[in-house]
């Protein structure tokens, strides 16, 4: 009864006009609609069209014609999916918590839907250029990193939690002599009781040094540095005293915001920005209602990070290979239009960001992972590194064997015969 006679006194108007023709200062966004009982697709864009531009539920005296023009404006509908365009002039540049606040905010709460995605964004150019966006990029950190063309080998270091600072650093190390270029904190690791901050980073590093004066390679640690953001700043600021080149963050946890601040601090700091994911799938798990992984992953670029986490296709967390496979492209800038919704953008003078591949990987998964995400990713192995029959050395070293076979064209069993690492790893994990 009560929805019934609410809707009754809802009048957005105007909103929709199909022969509308986007302009280069237009933010598009596309939308899956499911609408609410006894609505079509075409009422209930309009109302998500109102409620994240200028409207409301009814007609207000303080509504000018002039007002009207900034309207957000529905230019297509097909089927369950609605694009709406919105003025520039209704985002304030360089706020992406006030850009998400109005695309990604109230909309997601209206009776009149029962389900709303964010599907995808086409950024004009006066907001893209309001953002840093990666101080490296894929190229950059192909730089510090000295691997000029074969993907990036990392581990996570395991358990999670309960490891003191020296043998987290004994981990990494271990990690780093068996061959793999990047150690990083787990999501939930920061300023814990049994693990300080500023020793893990000291110890860490310490034993990175160590890694590399061994081994003649350069080795990367990339330290958690996700706190409230005064706090967070001052982790930073510690990581780059401490000789280091690289911090993570949870981008989900921190908010947009933080994530600014993180970015705005580091044209100092000069770190190279690696981007958690924890927390995602709140919002992107639902193909019917929240905001894909996509608009995440550009929002984070936009921002500034060099490196964000996209899923593996083949590993332990959910995620559409096609999905997987279009955000990794847009990342590098090497997306092909081939879907509806994907708007696409064109990136200019805001670098490519590396790929991160994180989540139940294994040696075995090598092969697979590269045919479809090819050799501009980062891959991340926690239990398939420190899972090994014979420890975490070894677990780098079959990882490292993995990559070579693959970017030598050697099927891995064959390659298997003469690494016993790699040997042993896909004979437990096959």
């Amino acid at each position: 009864m009560y929805i019934g006679v609410l809707m009754k006194h809802i009048k957005p108007s105007g909103y929709v006009q199909l022969g509308y023709k986007p302009t280069a200062n237009d933010l598009v966004c596309q939308f899956y609609i499911d609408p609410g009982k006894g609505l079509s697709v075409r009422k209930a864009a309009e109302h998500v069209a109102a409620e994240s531009s200028i409207g409301t539920w009814t007609d207000v005296c303080t509504m000018s014609p002039e007002i009207q023009k900034i309207g957000a404006k529905v230019f297509s509908i097909k089927g369950n999916w609605a694009k709406i365009a919105y003025p520039s002039e209704l985002f304030e540049e360089g706020n992406m918590s006030q850009i998400h606040s109005s695309i990604a905010g109230n909309i997601f709460g209206m009776k009149m839907i029962d389900g709303l995605r964010l599907e995808s964004i086409h950024w004009p150019k006066s907001i893209m250029k309001s953002f840093r966006g990666p101080m490296f990029g894929i190229n950059g950190v192909r730089r510090i990193t000295k691997v000029k063309d074969r993907p990036l080998t990392g581990t996570i270091v395991k358990p999670k939690l309960g490891l003191n600072e020296k043998e987290h650093a004994k981990v990494a190390y271990e990690a780093w002599v068996g061959g793999l270029d990047i150690v990083k904190d787990d999501e939930n690791l920061s300023h814990m009781k049994f693990n300080k901050f500023e020793k893990r980073v000291t110890e860490t590093v310490r034993m990175k040094e160590k890694a590399e004066k061994e081994t003649g390679e350069k080795k990367m640690y990339m330290p958690n540095v996700t706190a409230e953001t005064m706090e967070m700043l001052r982790r930073a600021r510690f990581v780059k005293d401490s000789g280091n080149e690289y911090l993570m963050v949870d981008i989900l946890a921190t908010g947009w915001a933080g994530l600014q601040s993180l970015r705005n601090e580091n044209r100092d700091l000069k770190l190279v920005m690696h981007a958690h994911r924890a927390g995602h799938a709140a919002l992107t798990r639902n193909p019917k209602h929240g905001v894909s992984m996509m608009v995440l992953a550009e929002t984070s670029r936009l921002i500034g990070v060099d490196q964000i986490h996209i899923g593996t296709v083949v590993g332990k967390m959910q995620g559409k290979k096609a999905e997987v496979i279009d955000i990794e492209h847009e990342m590098e800038d090497t997306m092909i239009k081939e879907h509806d919704h994907v708007l696409g953008d064109n990136w200019g003078d805001i670098k490519p960001v590396f790929a991160v591949c994180s989540g139940g990987l294994h040696p075995g998964h090598i092969d697979d992972l590269m045919e479809i995400l090819g050799k501009n990713i980062v891959m991340q192995f926690g239990g398939g590194c420190h899972g090994h029959p014979k420890g975490t050395r070894a677990g780098g070293k079959a990882i490292r064997q993995a990559v070579d076979a693959v970017m030598n064209g050697i099927d891995l069993k064959d390659h298997a015969k003469t690494n016993n690492e790699l040997a042993e790893a896909l004979k437990k994990w096959s």
